[in-house]
């Protein structure tokens, strides 16, 4: 499952193609890891403490990749960085309230692969859609005290499955409809995203564009 991705982008240049108000994001560009912060892109409330609050615009807002574990999860469980299956009741509140749904911009994402190189470590391989140099994740985030989210995961597409991977984020189709869907849809329609394949066949970077 992926452990790393890249958003080669300022906050303004992300924010342009999705029609959000960047504000005063700092990013600048770089890697995301688990426990890092990233930019993602929402439609809901910053917090959802009750009903009454305005609908908000299409914006976008620092959060950590990662969202804290269950209750039921032993004192040393590390953040949860994706979302495996939405049906469980940890996620599908969330899933089911369209606030929670954000998208995740990314230029590029890592997978493990079958093998290790001639230093006896284990593949990385890194990946993007064809011709797309910005693209977004299906994300949620979790109303809590800290400012997380998760990525919605999917089985490997064949061409991901090849490397070795078992599973990969669930990117979503580059354009508006699909983006607006996913925030805004209710969950009947949303969830129809999850058995999308990616709009573009994902191309493997060379070591010289893997930042």
């Amino acid at each position: 499952m992926t452990v790393l991705f890249r958003l080669d982008a300022n906050a303004r240049a992300i924010a342009r193609p999705f029609g959000a108000y960047s504000g005063n994001d700092p990013w600048a560009g770089g890697h995301v890891a688990p426990g890092g912060f990233a930019p993602i892109i929402t439609e809901g409330r910053e917090f959802v403490a009750g009903p009454g609050a305005a609908r908000q615009t299409r914006r976008m807002v620092p959060r950590l990749w990662g969202v804290p574990p269950p209750p039921s999860a032993n004192y040393n469980a590390r953040p949860v960085l994706s979302v495996a299956n939405p049906d469980s009741p940890f996620w599908i509140g969330n899933l089911r309230n369209r606030e929670f749904r954000c998208l995740v911009p990314a230029t590029s994402f890592m997978v493990w692969g079958a093998g290790t190189d001639y230093e006896g470590r284990r593949l990385r391989h890194w990946l993007a859609p064809e011709g797309e140099t910005l693209f977004a994740f299906a994300g949620l985030w979790k109303d809590s005290e800290v400012p997380s989210f998760a990525l919605i995961t999917r089985p490997a597409s064949p061409e991901v499955r090849a490397l070795g991977a078992e599973r990969m984020p669930l990117v979503l189709p580059g354009h508006e409809k699909a983006y607006a869907l996913w925030l805004r849809g209710g969950w009947d329609r949303a969830s129809s995203l999850l058995e999308t394949d990616p709009e573009a066949p994902l191309r493997e970077l060379p070591p010289s564009d893997r930042g």
